[in-house]
């Protein structure tokens, strides 16, 4: 999968919110609110059509995520077969994803090092090795590290340094790096980086 290498301090800038939950980004947009190449204190006139406005709030989901042009519109399309808002399924889809439960967890700093340790199959989703980031959990899954000193060692660093709460939806015993699907996330669990209705929009035209 193509994989946007831009730098993130550049995008949340950019995008002008922090949609990737790091504090020093929170720094960054506090030094440096207005967006790269522009000068501090320099007027923009250009007046932005709804168009691009919904494009910017599909590129904030879709960077916070971590997830590619056609991986994200195929989960607009399981978003709209299902019952219920469109724009919160998509939410509740995304939050499914491995790669990102793994993140809630604190297994990891950030989902691009969670989807990392889940390609290289360092997690394992139910006993089974799961190297599919895109996976989508269901409700009493148990997530698992691999048994080896070298994976544990890293993923308790990991977890040493994390200062995010872990989702009520999910549960996590740090001791045993286990992690479980209580339940599966409402739309209100789910931080808000952006208008997922203009999102729908955008893909309904």
């Amino acid at each position: 999968m193509a994989r946007n290498t831009k730098a993130k301090g550049k995008i949340v800038r950019r995008l002008g919110v922090n949609i990737y939950g790091n504090h020093k980004y929170d720094k960054l947009l506090k030094k440096k609110p207005h967006g790269p190449g522009v000068e501090k204190g320099k007027r923009i006139r250009k007046k932005e059509s709804d168009y691009g406005k919904q494009l910017v709030e599909k590129q904030k989901i879709r960077f916070a995520y971590g997830v590619s042009e056609k991986q994200f519109y195929n989960v607009f399309l399981h978003a709209k077969r299902l019952k219920g808002l469109t724009g919160d399924n998509m939410m509740i889809l995304l939050e499914r994803r491995l790669d990102n439960v793994v993140y809630r967890l604190g297994m990891a700093q950030s989902r691009a090092q969670a989807r990392q340790f889940v390609n290289h199959g360092h997690i394992r989703l139910n006993g089974k090795r799961s190297d599919i980031p895109s996976m989508i959990v269901k409700e009493g899954d148990e997530i698992l590290v691999k048994d080896n000193d070298a994976t544990k060692k890293v993923l308790r660093e990991c977890v040493s340094k994390n200062d995010r709460t872990v989702p009520s939806w999910l549960s996590f015993s740090e001791d045993a790096l286990k992690g479980k699907v209580e339940r599966l996330p409402f739309r209100v669990d789910i931080d808000s980086v952006a208008n997922e209705q203009m999102v729908v929009e955008f893909y309904s035209k």
